[in-house]
């Protein structure tokens, strides 16, 4: 594995190159999100949609609990793949991306046994009722079944970006996608012949639609598609020293994912002690953000790939220019999405049938203008996540993430909410409040330096 070439010269000004492999990405994304909506929009025709549709919001819920050892590996890779790929060194790729793939399977495995096993606790303790929890089952357990195709899925998109290829990942993305509407259309609700299976059906179509996409990947990164990359069947033994290495760089990214949902839960507990009504605002507002943030993400992943091909060069000032030319880009998207949001908030809400003047109306909109405010602060540290993480300092990430997170936002949300007696207003107004320091902290350690000689080695 000592073979190196020179990766393909990219003369294109650096964010021509970021703009070329971030939009892909925010394709990929949002192909996520409607995958998920396609599942809800389709379940929500059943004659128990109201049951059905439950079930599905607690499912989800576990499958998102299941995903961080899933990203943590996704991370690791992406970083090792592109020092490998910045460096020249194809036969490194080809075996990160073997590993990963066994490392994947396991871990798919995994989940199926482990997850069936305690999901109906887990939905139990979340507080599915018998009937939701037997819906919410119905859903779980195909898709748990099915994870490790969906993490395959995941783990090669991935590496696509890694050497700077995500138009291959799109393409399979957008296929899945259509799958996943044919199989799910035929299977919850009895066409094309196909059974009606219900809830049950639209796991069993989503899980197929991610079998076939994952084995046309195998089929593109065997043939060649994908330059630098080309994927070995054959097993081989566990490479302890790569593991180790993924490992270390993931793990801390899988506790980021951790602290996020923990800092989310803080959030859903405080709404609820003041107003049930300012919940489900809440729920309003996160749908809307998890649309928001899939531009800056998609920058931020973007980010994270060329910072470690330059790394991988030993390139630390095309790393530093990178970054510098993220920050404008992420900042002026999302300060964009931002005033879009704050000038449409109440046409939003309406899109999702909550009636003008009512209490939760209003409370919908003051999440979602005080989500609109911190906007463009979340791009500055969402350029710096991508930093850190395409470094391999995933414990810098970490550690801004627990600082800003767990030292700052969880008790400033309850100061202001309580004691100072705002409400739901100094709750929410504390997670914006918080990106200010995160960003503050990233802009820290850029300027500091250390990122760009830490983490993954080629």
């Amino acid at each position: 594995m000592s073979s190196a070439s020179s990766p393909p010269v990219d003369d294109r000004p650096i964010p021509v190159r970021l703009a070329s492999l971030a939009w892909p990405i925010v394709g990929i994304n949002v192909m996520t999100v409607l995958a998920l909506a396609v599942d809800t929009a389709m379940c929500g025709r059943l004659p128990n949609a109201e049951t059905a549709l439950t079930g599905l919001g607690f499912a989800t819920q576990m499958s998102f609990l299941l995903m961080v050892a899933m990203i943590g590996l996704t991370v690791g890779t992406v970083a090792t793949v592109a020092r490998a790929y910045g460096s020249g060194h194809t036969e490194r790729i080809n075996h990160v991306l073997l590993q990963s793939t066994q490392l994947t399977v396991v871990l798919g495995v995994i989940v199926a046994v482990l997850g069936n096993a305690v999901a109906g606790p887990i939905l139990s303790l979340l507080g599915a009722s018998p009937d939701n929890l037997d819906a919410a089952l119905d859903y779980l357990r195909p898709m748990l079944a099915g994870a490790g195709f969906y993490y395959l899925n995941i783990l090669y998109a991935a590496v696509c970006r890694g050497v700077g290829n995500t138009r291959i990942a799109f393409a399979v993305s957008v296929l899945q996608n259509l799958l996943n509407v044919v199989f799910n259309y035929g299977l919850i609700l009895g066409h094309y012949g196909m059974p009606a299976l219900g809830v049950r059906g639209a796991a069993i179509g989503t899980v197929v639609s991610h079998i076939i996409s994952s084995l046309v990947m195998v089929w593109l990164l065997r043939r060649g598609t994908v330059p630098a990359v080309r994927m070995p069947l054959r097993p081989a033994p566990l490479d302890r020293e790569l593991a180790a290495s993924l490992v270390r760089i993931g793990t801390p990214a899988a506790l980021d994912m951790v602290v996020l949902n923990a800092a989310f839960l803080s959030i859903v507990g405080m709404l609820g002690r003041i107003d049930e009504l300012a919940v489900a605002a809440h729920g309003i507002g996160l749908r809307i953000q998890a649309l928001a943030f899939v531009p800056g993400m998609s920058i931020s992943q973007a980010t994270g790939a060329m910072v470690g091909q330059a790394l991988g060069r030993s390139d630390v000032a095309e790393a530093n220019a990178v970054v510098r030319a993220s920050i404008i880009m992420c900042t002026a998207v999302m300060t964009v999405l931002a005033l879009t949001i704050i000038a449409g908030a109440y046409d939003i809400v309406a899109l999702f049938d909550v009636q003008p003047g009512t209490d939760l109306a209003d409370l919908t909109v003051l999440w979602m203008k005080l989500l609109g405010y911190g906007l463009p602060i979340v791009g500055a540290h969402i350029t710096f996540a991508g930093m850190l993480q395409g470094a391999g300092a995933t414990k810098t990430s970490l550690r801004i993430n627990v600082l800003g997170t767990l030292a700052l936002q969880i008790p400033l949300s309850w100061l202001l909410g309580f004691p100072l007696g705002l409400g739901e207003f100094g709750v929410w107004l504390a997670f914006p409040l918080s990106f200010i320091f995160k960003a503050g902290l990233g802009a820290w350690y850029w300027r500091e330096g250390s990122w760009a000689k830490t983490g993954a080695k080629v």
